[in-house]
């Protein structure tokens, strides 16, 4: 009997070892899972930064890239123009035109060679034929097609307009135009834009401002009190709006052409509303990239 007992209380111990030993290693087994998901999720998180860091790096290179065309097509036309002023100057000078038109032909044949270098740059920025010049004059085109797709904009002008370089008239052109893209893509149709431009004696002002938000829920069969009521906006929201930056592809786009002719950029979500847009050039009637000053006063 006593054998009995002592055999069974030994393969009872041995049970309840076995199942400590199996209890453990099962423990074992999760804290090294836990573990594992752990890295792999600090894995995929770096990961993700890294993807996001280079999107941006991507956005704003293909934005310089495509503001460089541009501006090298704006070169061809001011080095064609020089080539014709020089040609003509061999026939029209009256002092020694023996060397006037020596030295004409020089202008010439150098400004050729720009000529044919900067061609190259342009074919190899971007292919196929180059589109005709984008220009403010021709902001009733944009806006037209604009509404066509079905925004609602409201255009208004302040101040007297004046002559713009061609490289800022592109520039200032295209950020228009990229916002009130957005302004579709991200509000739909039913959206209500209002454009504005605002010129002083040495600069400009746009300012795009969309009901986007809004937009959206009227498509959805919302009035602006039930959009407000589906989201409280509080305090950080606003602050959010006034220290955080948007990015995106577009936005590093407008933010590199405002920058390029010494403009100040500012892009921000309007809690409840849409967006906005804003570019300001304190000096680009008289802009040459190095100042803004009128040098013949």
């Amino acid at each position: 009997m006593n054998a009995w007992i002592i055999a069974n209380a030994g393969a009872t111990v041995g049970i309840l070892i076995g199942i400590a030993v199996l209890a453990l290693v099962l423990l074992i087994l999760w804290l090294a899972g836990v573990r594992n998901i752990r890295l792999l999720s600090l894995e995929l998180n770096a990961a993700d930064r890294e993807i996001t860091r280079l999107d941006s790096s991507i956005a704003e290179q293909a934005a310089r890239l495509r503001i460089v065309r541009e501006l090298n097509e704006v070169a061809v036309d001011s080095v064609s123009a020089i080539i014709r002023l020089a040609d003509s100057a061999r026939y029209i000078v009256e002092s020694d035109p023996t060397v006037m038109a020596r030295t004409a032909s020089q202008i010439a044949t150098s400004g050729r060679s720009t000529l044919a270098g900067l061609r190259r740059i342009v074919s190899v920025a971007g292919t196929g034929e180059s589109a005709p010049r984008p220009s403010i004059s021709s902001l009733d085109d944009l806006l037209g097609s604009m509404r066509t797709q079905g925004l609602t904009i409201t255009f208004s002008e302040t101040g007297e307009r004046f002559d713009l370089q061609p490289g800022a008239d592109v520039a200032l052109y295209r950020i228009l135009e990229e916002a009130v893209s957005n302004a579709l893509s991200y509000g739909g149709p039913g959206t209500d834009v209002r454009v504005s431009f605002t010129w002083t004696a040495e600069g400009v002002q746009l300012l795009v401002d969309d009901d986007g938000i809004q937009s959206d829920g009227r498509r959805r069969g919302l009035d602006p009190g039930d959009i407000t009521q589906q989201r409280r906006y509080s305090f950080q929201d606003d602050l959010n709006t006034l220290t955080g930056e948007v990015t995106g592809e577009g936005i590093a786009e407008m933010r590199e052409r405002a920058v390029a002719f010494g403009g100040i950029f500012n892009s921000y979500p309007v809690p409840g509303v849409g967006f906005s847009v804003s570019a300001i050039f304190p000096a680009l009637r008289f802009d040459n990239g190095v100042h803004g000053v009128n040098l013949n006063r």
